[in-house]
């Protein structure tokens, strides 16, 4: 099929039919098509935008570019949970061992980070000996004894996608909706869960930086996602300041530890216990997420969460004993206390500078190819809201050798604001969207 007349139809603004978006990603693949023309049909989908059906064919067709993950031989309801990306966002470690010990087998294929959101691969390197690189048949196997694991994505998963990132992001095309929401669940679909949990992030922290863009996104992600014949459903939760109060990889591993263990209430436990519940509700083992809530607060209770964790962390040829004595984890070699300037109440945050901040420690990474610090990161004391006196300590850094601790702190001090007025409280959980 000619591809200059697949552009030019996209570029009038005429539906792309099944058979010309399969031959369009089958070009991306096989190189058939040139960069030039990729990047062309991208520019003017971008414009002209993509009906239901265009999207729906192009995440299948994307899906089944390369490898497809069969998990019909392990029993029971497989599911997912994928994030839009955050700060402080340690919800997979949580919700996967919880989730498991009722029941459902939470398969999860994951990516590293890249710019302040932190990837779940990076936190997980932080403890002694784990591998994120297991084979197809290992991670199976996993799944079907121990009831979770988390890897990376398999080289051969949706391929495509990995061809349509890059032009993307060099042609101004990363925030199209149609693209975003292809690219997202073309690698879900390729995972082969029965059920998936999106939670769409919204604030200065996010990339969808509105309610209205990521109820938008939210909306189009379930709306495709159960057309494909899975069932999806999103949670569109805030990102206007860090979900947990520890950022940074072997920081975040702590949290989650102290989150299953029963020692921390707050934002990233409601988040994490809420999208499980989801979970369980959509995978039927739970009447309602009321009751699916009510289920995992009893797995951290009875200790069942945290020993479903240590034995995720085991199977992984990590050393299992972390889940009792975070003293393992790596340390940063310096704490640096930032402090208020004023007194008054902590008004808000820009968390995307508190994500560059910890990049700038050494936690983040610009490229992939960049070697992380996973012992730096930032501890929050203090959330919007909160009361403060001049001279108390709003954060602390965790930095190394090698981090810019000047810029990171100056950074740190612009990104927390504090003023007279008490803020008004945003809701953490801010809508949910079902199929």
């Amino acid at each position: 099929m000619n591809p200059c007349d697949i552009i030019r139809k996209k570029r009038f603004g005429k539906e792309l039919n099944e058979k010309e978006i399969r031959a369009f990603v089958d070009g991306v693949v096989d190189g058939s098509f040139a960069d030039y023309q990729i990047s062309a049909l991208l520019m003017a989908i971008c414009i002209n935008g993509m009906t239901d059906r265009e999207t729906l064919a192009l995440t299948l067709a994307m899906a089944k570019s390369g490898d497809t993950l069969d998990l019909s031989d392990v029993p029971g309801v497989k599911a997912d949970k994928h994030s839009t990306g955050g700060v402080g966002d340690t919800t997979s470690l949580i919700l996967v061992p919880l989730v498991a010990c009722c029941g459902v087998k939470m398969a999860k294929m994951s990516g590293r980070g890249l710019g302040f959101t932190g990837g779940t691969l990076d936190k997980l390197e932080s403890i002694s000996g784990l591998s994120v690189d297991e084979d197809i048949e290992q991670f199976k196997r996993q799944v079907r004894e121990v009831g979770c694991a988390i890897i990376g994505q398999t080289a051969e998963l949706a391929p495509a996608d990995k061809v349509l990132y890059a032009l993307r992001d060099v042609t101004a095309t990363v925030d199209c909706l149609p693209l975003v929401v292809s690219s997202i669940l073309s690698k879900k679909l390729a995972a082969g869960c029965d059920v998936v949990v999106l939670d769409v992030k919204t604030g200065s922290g996010a990339i969808m930086d509105t309610p209205e863009k990521s109820r938008q996104l939210a909306e189009m992600m379930v709306r495709i996602g159960n057309l494909s014949g899975k069932r999806f459903s999103a949670l569109i939760t805030d990102m206007d300041q860090p979900l947990g109060n520890y950022i940074g990889n072997a920081l975040e591993v702590e949290e989650a530890i102290d989150v299953l263990a029963g020692r921390v209430e707050g934002e990233l436990k409601t988040v994490s216990l809420t999208l499980g519940a989801h979970i369980l509700r959509n995978a039927g083992a739970v009447d309602s997420v009321e009751a699916g809530i009510a289920l995992l607060e009893e797995k951290i209770r009875s200790g069942e969460g945290l020993k479903k964790l240590g034995e995720m962390i085991a199977a992984q040829g990590g050393n299992p004993e972390v889940v009792r004595d975070t003293g393992l984890l790596p340390k940063a070699k310096y704490k640096i206390d930032v402090t208020a300037d004023e007194s008054g109440y902590v008004t808000g945050m820009c968390t995307s500078d508190i994500g560059n901040a910890a990049k700038l420690l050494g936690a983040g990474r610009e490229h992939k190819t960049d070697v992380l610090d996973l012992s730096v990161g930032i501890v929050m004391k203090v959330r919007p809201g909160d009361r403060v006196r001049r001279g108390d300590v709003l954060c602390t850094l965790h930095a190394g050798e090698k981090s810019d601790r000047v810029a990171a702190y100056n950074l740190m001090k612009r990104s927390i604001r504090i003023g007279a007025e008490k803020p008004e409280a945003r809701p953490l959980i801010q809508a949910v969207i079902e199929g």
